[in-house]
């Protein structure tokens, strides 16, 4: 089952999926803005900027012209950065017919409105079916062909199926999934927990703080989750239990990488982009307004905003009152 993927977005993350794509047998057109980054592809066959030291073979076409990067594509993969994602779908939506499916890649929640990716696509280009992708996947992994499984959510189960098999290739396993709220919300708030842990270690806290930063860090990701509408054996599955291991476990991770910076009390300045940084305010916000308890992500928004250290952090967590593990 072969067609036309547009993959918008010329970063490592947009690159690896183009690879993919193409790897599956897809004709696959990649858009990015930067011009050096599309030469590059087209005569090194590399994106040295973002995937260093990866060269491929794949017929990947790169373009910066986005009415050809999407002409007769039969599905769309957007995966530019959360923030910038309403700024790309209006660019995008003169450009595609209405029944072509959009599948969102990037991981965040909208830090004005508090909306999820797929709410701003509903918005923006309210004909096409929205999808999610998102998974413990590193860009560079999937780049390399490296064995990776993944998640692929919409609305509607047969949907979410389709997805899933056209957009699996060997070495990248999509399994499908009708819980589009619980994909998304894995996938935005995993980076604010990586961002904890990071912290912890650059600050040399030690494992055993880690690992309870991840346990307890995913209590409020279900917490919050299930307030949004999130299954609860979705959070357990690859879009979150899964995506939160793996972000918070290597500095591959960029928002584990941002986290051991500030724990080190580095400059944060030039750094690659962390999604975690935009969602952490928003997460904590949302969980103020329904009431909710999630004191690692309010301890990491106040980081971030220079209102509290990371030992004071560690006091405040540690001299909470006692309870259950279960509440």
């Amino acid at each position: 089952m072969s067609g036309k993927v547009a993959i918008l977005g010329g970063g490592a993350w947009g690159t690896a999926l183009a690879l993919t794509a193409a790897r599956a047998g897809h004709e696959a057109r990649l858009w990015a803005r930067d011009a050096e980054t599309v030469r590059s592809i087209v005569e090194r066959r590399e994106n040295p900027r973002y995937l260093p030291g990866i060269r491929f073979n794949e017929p990947v076409e790169a373009t910066g012209n986005l009415g050809h990067a999407v002409a007769g594509a039969d599905c769309v993969l957007v995966a530019t950065p959360a923030q910038s994602l309403r700024q790309m779908l209006e660019l995008l939506r003169d450009h595609v017919a209405g029944d072509v499916p959009l599948v969102l890649c990037a991981k965040g929640i909208e830090r004005e409105t508090g909306r999820l990716m797929s709410d701003i696509a509903a918005e923006i280009m309210p004909e096409n079916p929205v999808a999610a992708l998102s998974g413990p996947s590193f860009a560079t992994d999937v780049a390399r062909g490296l064995p990776t499984a993944v998640t692929v959510a919409a609305q509607g189960a047969e949907r979410a199926s389709h997805l899933a098999e056209f957009l699996s290739a060997p070495h990248f396993r999509c399994y499908s999934s009708a819980d589009l709220i619980g994909v998304e919300i894995g996938g935005a708030l995993k980076n604010v927990m990586a961002i904890a842990v990071g912290a912890a270690a650059g600050a040399g806290l030690g494992a055993s703080a880690q690992a309870a930063i991840v346990t307890r860090g995913f209590v409020e990701l279900r917490r919050i989750g299930g307030a949004l509408g999130a299954q609860s054996e979705t959070l357990f599955g690859l879009s979150g239990l899964g995506d939160l291991v793996l972000t918070c476990s290597s500095p591959q991770s960029r928002n584990f990488a941002y986290g051991m910076a500030v724990g080190r009390g580095e400059s944060l300045d030039n750094r690659p982009l962390a999604e975690g940084v935009a969602t952490a305010g928003i997460a904590a916000r949302i969980a103020r307004e329904r009431g909710l308890e999630a004191p690692i992500t309010a301890a990491v928004e106040a980081i971030l905003a220079g209102r509290l250290s990371i030992n004071q952090a560690i006091e405040a967590l540690m001299s909470r009152p006692l309870k259950s593990e279960t509440e």
